[in-house]
């Protein structure tokens, strides 16, 4: 298969789809690797690097997608490529359907093969190639967090982690997934005291266990997120819902109940965000405040640690992407049905349920699909 590796264009975005390791991995099975020229300059990976490894090097966007049966991204494509993306092309990025209805009617008017990263889905409903970046998404959002709660930068002039005679900020995690359990993890490293929220009492449980003595759970509802958010500097929003708009846990009207300088940090505002105020910024500039209360909403909040986001996603996306390279989509979906998951676009046809639901589309079938691709 021939796979190409554009080099990202969004806002700030360093990252790139694939190391040079990567790159040598598929060569092994034979394949053709098209890398943009300096597409992995922002990680810290050279052209040589990726030509000593037995990639093609092409100077120019257009070339890359021109020439690739498969795209390895790392968000999803931008309007200045929409006209770049072929029929039939497959994608293999992260997209976010869901917050986008733009987005989702130029992929299916571009009828492109779409496979979202996000929504590859183990039996366990573990997401394989969401949790690397959730897990730097989760630590960052604390790192980041703290440093907004300084009063330079319009926060509550706060130390998370307090020092002697002086007790530690109080932080609030929504959510007790991957993002959240690093949000956590982090925060009560520096001492914060945190509490982590969510609606399954056995998570919280198995939360309880791992966590250390700073850190406690509570059930995730909306009377005890209106009485924490009374007493909280940081709160974190960490809710996913696979492949669909996350739910507004926070709304427009209790950032009344906040006091001014608390920072909000909505990791899931790739997916609409779980806080009704959040809108999408970017590393360039990324707070605003509301009613004295500071959000930080960076949609691609990994791209800002790019060596370790990039080894990170190709650990865990180059599996896959050996298994669609070797078989092409249609077997290794038939094959994988993690992969199947994946599938959110294909052919003009939305086939995964939470991008209909956003937008009141018409779902067709994965498995219809994928018969009709055998004909």
């Amino acid at each position: 298969m021939v796979i190409g590796v554009p080099k990202e264009i969004k806002n700030n975005e360093n990252r790139v789809a694939l190391t040079p390791a990567g790159v040598t991995e598929l060569r092994k099975y034979g394949h053709t690797v098209y890398v943009q020229v300096n597409a992995g300059e922002g990680s810290g990976f050279e052209d040589e690097e990726y030509i000593a490894a037995g990639a093609t090097m092409l100077p120019t966007i257009e070339e890359v997608y021109g020439i690739a049966e498969m795209i390895m991204k790392v968000k999803e494509p931008i309007a200045a490529e929409y006209d770049l993306i072929k029929e039939d092309q497959l994608l293999f990025t992260y997209f976010h359907f869901a917050s986008s209805e733009e987005l989702t009617r130029a992929m299916l008017a571009k009828g492109a093969v779409c496979l979202a990263y996000e929504t590859v889905e183990r039996p366990d409903r573990s997401l394989p190639l969401l949790v690397p970046m959730s897990e730097v998404a989760g630590r960052m959002a604390v790192q980041e967090g703290a440093k907004y709660l300084e009063k330079p930068l319009k926060g509550r002039g706060i130390l998370l982690g307090g020092v002697p005679g002086v007790k530690p900020a109080n932080v609030l995690i929504l959510g007790g997934g991957i993002v959240g359990t690093q949000a956590a993890k982090m925060a009560a490293g520096l001492g914060a005291h945190v509490t982590i929220m969510d609606v399954s009492l056995p998570r919280l449980r198995y939360l309880s266990d791992i966590m250390p003595p700073n850190v406690q759970t509570m059930m995730s509802n909306e009377y005890n997120i209106r009485e924490m958010i009374k007493v909280c500097d940081l709160i974190v929003g960490a809710v996913l819902i696979p492949g669909a708009k996350a739910p507004h846990l926070i709304t427009r009207d209790m950032l009344s109940l906040m006091r001014a300088g608390t920072v909000l940090v909505d990791v899931a505002v790739d997916q609409g965000g779980c806080i009704e105020t959040c809108r999408p910024t970017t590393h360039e500039d990324p707070t605003f405040i509301i009613d004295g209360v500071v959000h930080y909403c960076v949609a691609n909040m990994p791209g800002a640690v790019p060596y370790t986001s990039t080894v990170a996603l190709t650990n865990a996306t180059l599996p896959y992407a050996l298994q669609l390279a070797n078989k092409g989509w249609q077997q290794a979906c038939r094959d994988n049905m993690d992969l199947q998951l994946g599938l959110n676009v294909v052919d003009g046809k939305v086939v995964y349920q939470g991008v209909a639901d956003a937008f009141g589309l018409e779902l067709t079938p994965v498995s219809q699909v994928l018969i009709e691709e055998t004909v």
